[in-house]
């Protein structure tokens, strides 16, 4: 046995490729030895270990914010570049004399090439840094891109102008009866389910020869938007309260509405002529009734506004009460000259003349004509061929039409409009402007999307950078995972598929289609009280102002969307194959039927029904066999005892057994019901069951039954 004690001195004396070592042993057994440091190995330590994939990254070094660096741009001028390189005007002009390319070294000369001005700053011995070019514009110089409203008038300009009265109240209290009335028209049997949906604008001729321009607003609780800008747009409110109702939620709204705007209340008394009314007389003649000879009020209403904050005349505040009937026609002349001296007293006036200023009170869009708006106007007088602003929508009036669809040649201040000529659907509510031409009106416009979507990615930027957070926590935990599986860690294969947080959760799509934006917006405000997304999510797909178009049958096939088609035409049935196209006029009837869907979509639950009670008067134990089985002697005190339902046994109100029952006797007999106060001997199925006397026993069934969902949007 051969012992080699120092192997690399011994390597280094041999020949460094090969060393032959004889024994003096015989030639038989003789053999070579081979010894080489190319041939030497050993073990590797836990470093060298690791993987040569894995790459150990160092931090970035945190750049300082003053690097000396000078920030240039392109298109920078001379003077710029000087306060950017904080150097004297003279230094850089005598620089720019040794460049090549800088010709004109006037302080407000522009230098178009970056070069140049590199070249420029490295004679001067400076380092930059190119950025973009600075937004240098001031506030004054946005305000000019955009148009606002015009500075009040001189008074020498003003000119009278017909009122705006808005008619508002609670719903079916009669303001479109009362309206119809004024006008002599039949506004309300054209409304779907007697109510009005729509915010409408038109002028009344009073017998006096006086111009009164109308809103009727909705009074239903899913409008509130639409009596928001019936409340801005007005100059005198006139509250329809019902005699037999008195004030009512959206009587209170309407209050606080006109409170907010600071617009003065004339409060209308209406369905005096309803014998529920609870009516007392003050004493005075009515001249224009020939069945009421006295002044009624319905002191419960009076004592109400009261309440609400409105100072009546009858307790020595301003606000008129005119008591009246809308169907009859009673006192509508008073009503007429209450409203006539208001306006007298706020002495309304506008300028006729120059740009013109208005409020969208109602947008659609018309399969015939295209897109139209009803508007009023506030200033100026608007005519055909006029250049018109409202939020991010432009018009090239083609058409003017009052509220019964005449052409109009123009419309003076306080005059209701149908617009026509609008390129993009304004939105109700938004303020119309006038601008001189096209071209401005497109400049405006820019301005106004980009400041829209610089709010836009302001407003986002918080959930923004929350994602991106979730993202890079998510990607260095894999990232580092990937690291610490080093070469052992799998490639390829198949990727696992993200499991989304909703998936198999019963949803219902919906894509909703109005006749005008004020419907679509107040379905939207309805469907956004929606809360139980948790039991069945409820997917806005898409909506807009129209009729159903061939796009969204498309949509609806890819969601699996339903389409609700509010007061518009819906396609014919050949075209609506494997697609759901519910159409409805009245908004109510859309909340069912949606309630219904989401309704179906939720699983059947199940429900205890409790058959019988009866209590435990004794607990005995007979012998059956070798065992000893308690047997529960009970009394029925409520329903009825059925052998073949479910058990619950309760002590203190604890449950101490919940099953079937092995037997059911009277007296010897084996029965299956026992009646009210009829005594009984009960074995549960599970033996190991004691019941004990004043323990309570409840006999139940259970059954399922479809689950309704728990939405209430409020009517």
């Amino acid at each position: 046995m051969l012992r080699i004690t120092y192997l690399t001195r011994l390597t280094n004396a041999l020949h460094s490729s090969r060393a032959i070592t004889k024994w003096q042993q015989p030639s038989a057994a003789l053999r070579e030895f081979h010894v080489s440091a190319a041939r030497l190995k050993r073990r590797k330590t836990a470093e060298e270990k690791k993987s040569p994939r894995i790459i150990e990254y160092s931090p970035k070094k945190a750049q300082s914010a003053n690097s000396g660096a000078s920030d240039i741009w392109r298109h920078m001028s001379v003077a710029q570049l000087s306060k950017e390189l904080q150097r004297p005007l003279d230094d850089v002009q005598e620089a720019m004399l040794y460049v090549q390319g800088a010709d004109n070294i006037e302080p407000a000369a522009k230098l178009p090439d970056l070069k140049v001005i590199q070249e420029i700053a490295k004679k001067l011995g400076a380092k930059t840094r190119v950025v973009a070019t600075p937004d240098t514009t001031s506030e004054e110089d946005q305000k000019e891109r955009d148009v606002v409203p015009r500075p009040p008038a001189p008074p020498e300009l003003l000119q009278p102008r017909p009122p705006v009265v808005t008619v508002m109240g609670h719903v079916d209290h009669g303001k479109t009866t009362l309206l119809d009335s004024l006008r002599g028209a039949d506004v309300a049997a054209g409304e779907a389910g007697g109510i009005t949906q729509h915010i409408g604008a038109f002028t009344v001729t009073l017998e006096s020869g006086e111009q009164v321009t109308f809103l009727d607003t909705p009074g239903h609780a899913a409008f509130s938007a639409m009596r928001a800008r019936g409340a801005v747009a007005t100059d005198i409110i006139v509250l329809v309260v019902a005699a037999e109702d008195g004030v009512m939620a959206q009587t209170r709204e309407v209050i606080q509405l006109a409170k907010e705007a600071q617009v003065p209340i004339i409060v209308a008394l209406n369905k005096i002529d309803k014998p529920e009314a609870d009516i007392v007389s003050s004493g005075e003649e009515i001249l224009d009734s020939s069945y009421y000879t006295q002044i009624l009020f319905q002191e419960k209403s009076k004592r109400e506004l009261s309440q609400m904050g409105l100072t009546l005349e009858d307790h020595g505040g301003d606000i008129q009460v005119i008591p009246i009937s809308a169907l009859k026609g009673t006192n509508l002349q008073m009503l007429a000259e209450a409203v006539s001296t208001q306006a007298t007293l706020m002495g309304l006036k506008a300028d006729p003349t120059d740009l013109v200023e208005g409020i969208v009170v109602e947008s659609k869009t018309d399969p015939r004509r295209g897109k139209l708006s009803s508007a009023i106007v506030t200033r100026g007088t608007l005519r055909k061929g006029s250049v018109l602003l409202s939020g991010l929508a432009h018009a090239k009036v083609r058409g003017l039409f009052d509220h019964n669809g005449q052409p109009l040649n123009e419309a003076p201040p306080g005059t209701p409009v149908e617009i026509l000529g609008w390129r993009e659907l304004p939105l109700a509510g938004e303020l119309i402007l006038e601008v001189e031409t096209e071209k401005k009106a497109h400049a405006v416009l820019k301005y106004r999307e980009h400041e829209a979507q610089r709010e836009k990615i302001e407003s986002s930027s918080d959930d923004i950078r929350k994602k991106e957070e979730e993202h890079q926590a998510k990607y260095r935990a894999a990232r580092e995972a990937r690291r610490l599986a080093g070469r052992f860690r799998v490639r390829g294969g198949q990727r696992v598929k993200q499991v989304d947080d909703n998936e198999g959760k019963p949803r219902v799509s919906v894509i909703i289609k109005g006749d005008v934006h004020g419907s679509v917006e107040a379905i939207l405000d309805v469907l956004e009280t929606y809360n139980s997304n948790e039991s069945c999510r409820l997917d806005i797909v898409h909506y807009g102002v129209g009729n159903v178009t061939e796009g969204d049958l498309e949509l609806a096939k890819a969601f699996d969307a339903i389409i609700y088609a509010f007061s518009v035409e819906a396609p014919q049935p050949k075209f609506t194959k494997d697609v759901r196209v519910h159409s409805t006029n009245i908004i109510y009837r859309l909340i069912d039927d949606l309630k219904e869907q989401l309704s179906s979509k939720l699983p059947p639950v199940e429900v205890e029904e409790v058959v019988g009670e009866a209590n435990v008067l004794q607990n005995f134990l007979i012998n059956e066999g070798r065992k000893e089985v308690p047997i529960a002697g009970c009394r029925c005190t409520k329903g009825m005892l059925k052998k073949a339902q479910k058990f619950r046994l309760l002590r203190d109100g604890e449950l101490v057994f919940d099953g079937p029952l092995e037997s059911m006797r009277h007296l010897k007999n084996e029965v299956d019901t026992i009646k009210k106060d009829v005594e009984c001997g009960l074995r549960f199925k599970d033996p190991k069951v004691l019941p004990q006397a004043g323990d309570i026993l409840q006999c139940y069934t259970t059954h399922t039954e479809a689950q309704q969902t728990d939405w209430d949007p409020g009517f």
